[in-house]
This record gives structure tokens, sequence and C-alpha cells, in this order.
């Protein structure tokens, strides 16, 4: 077995080989020169090859020295990483989170001082998407997803469920006495080019071709029927304060299911405590009753 190598030596050999320069190394250590060539010439010694050609004007590297500085690096930039985490005598935990907008506006967003009161070391990263996303590429630990929890390669935990409702100006509803008169409107609509035939389903008329502007979020569709532009077929219970503030109304109690909101993660991607915390505060604040990360696993293949 190869006895350990000196910690010292091998931050000495790491620096030298970024600057190609034992002085600069040494200013970077705050050494001297000479204690710098010593670590190297011991780590040499050591490995029983050379890592450096000393020339007349500064150094070179040797292929044993080139293979062995990426391994080097990678491994001192990870602790200098976890280092950092432990600023303030606390350990910090970057925890980053897709959701798609309309959940993290009207959903997310009002309880995530909860989540920072619960747990202020760890730094949560929100981003905001479409419902079209990629865990692995974007580097997220979570996404918040609309949807029937089929997503390939991710495991999902269901949150609840959110029904369509229509939601459109007071002056617009004073139009709407029965859903026939939703032919002489403009519906608005999703990328889900069904949602308005199963609403006129489940109303019992005959559906009519939704020919409205079409929205890739729900919080834009609605912004838009906030201008008077038509009626939205959304989930309501995302836009609470704009029915609180009476800027939209819900003319008719005729909901319909579309889908749902899920917490979904990578598989294979090992649980940080940070994601065990949020999964377990987030399924507590949507009233799932699940213990948290990993025990609801509803995953599809």
């Amino acid at each position: 077995m190869r006895p350990h190598l000196p910690l010292n030596a091998l931050r000495a050999f790491e620096s030298a080989v970024r600057h190609l320069s034992f002085t600069r190394a040494a200013q970077e250590l705050n050494v001297t020169q000479a204690a710098v060539s010593q670590q190297v010439r011991a780590l040499e010694e050591r490995l029983g090859v050379a890592l450096f050609k000393r020339l007349p004007r500064g150094l070179a590297v040797t292929d044993e020295g080139l293979a062995l500085r990426p391994v080097l690096s990678d491994a001192f930039d990870r602790i200098e990483t976890v280092l950092r985490q432990f600023e303030g005598g606390h350990f910090h935990e970057v925890l980053t989170v897709g959701a798609v907008g309309t959940f993290a506006v009207g959903w997310l967003m009002p309880r995530l001082k909860s989540f920072h009161a619960l747990h202020p070391f760890v730094e949560l990263r929100m981003l905001t998407n479409n419902n079209l996303v990629d865990l692995a590429s974007e580097g997220l630990d979570f996404a918040i997803r609309f949807g029937d929890g089929a997503w390939p390669g991710s495991h999902t935990l269901k949150l609840f469920d959110a029904p369509l409702s229509l939601l459109c100006t007071p002056e617009i509803a004073q139009r709407l006495r029965t859903p026939a008169d939703l032919a002489h409107e403009t519906l608005l609509r999703s990328y889900r080019a069904d949602d308005w035939m199963h609403w006129f389903a489940r109303a019992g008329v005959t559906p009519r071709p939704a020919r409205g502007p079409v929205f890739d979020s729900s919080r834009l569709m609605v912004e838009a029927a906030i201008q008077g532009a038509g009626v939205a077929l959304v989930p309501a219970s995302m836009f609470g304060r704009d029915l609180a503030l009476g800027r939209l109304v819900s003319p008719f109690d005729i909901e319909v299911q579309a889908g749902s909101y899920w917490l979904t993660w990578q598989k294979g991607k090992p649980a940080t405590p940070a994601m065990q915390l949020f999964s377990q505060w987030i399924a507590k604040e949507a009233n799932e009753g699940a213990a948290g990360f990993g025990e609801a696993d509803t995953a599809r293949a």
C-alpha cells in the first residue's frame, strides 16, 4: 500500500503547476520559494517521478505532472466548496428548485418565509419554467411540475390536485348567465388543447372551438384575463389574491381535472440533507401527510 502523501506537498505542486512558478506559488501559499521547491521535490521523491522540468527561465510540466494536475485541482476545489458552507459556524447548503411560474407565484412564494424561518442555513435558489424541464442538465435538485406525474427518469411526490375553473373580469361575468353564453366570448387557451373541450363536456353544453390566444403559462393567461382579453380556464387555487381583490371572478361553479402539482427529482440522485428538509416541509404545507423525501414516492418508469 502506498504511504499517505503529504497534503502540503500536494498543495504546493497544485499551486506551482497553475502558476508555472515556485515564486508565485510561494506568494499564494504565504511561504518561502525554497519551501515550495522542497515540498515539490519531496513529492517527486515519494512518487518516484519528475513532475517538473527545471529550466533556466522557469518550469515545464512533465507528462506525469499533467496527469496529476486535474485530479488535485478538482479535489482542492471540492474541499474549498464544502468549507465555504461552514461560514459563520453553521453548515450552509444550496438547494436549487425549479417550478412552473404559476405555482411559484401563486402558492410557493407566500410560504417561503416559513421555510427560511425553519431552515435558515439552506440557501434556496428558485428558477421558473413552463413545465418543460431537464433536472440533470439544468442542475436542479427538485422541479415542481403540473401534470399526471408521468415523467420518465423522475421520482414524483404528489402535492395536490389543481382543478381548472373559469376566471374573468366582473364586467365579462355579467354577460355570462349560462355556459352557452361563452360562445360570444374569447376563450384564452393553454398548451393543453383539450382543456376547454373537457370543461364544456363537464358543463353539459355542446363544445365550441377555442380560437383565442395561446399561453405557455396560466400566470400569463390570467394577466390577459385581468386586462379583459377574454375568459381564462386555469387552476383557480393559484389566483386567490386576484379573486380576493375582485380583479377576477369565477362565473360558474364548474371544475374540470387536468392535472396535479408534483414535486419531482432525478432517479439515482442522492438525497442531500437540504432535499430532505424541503420535501418534508412542502409535503406538510400541501397537507398530503407525506413524512418526507421518498416515502410517498409514486415514481413512473
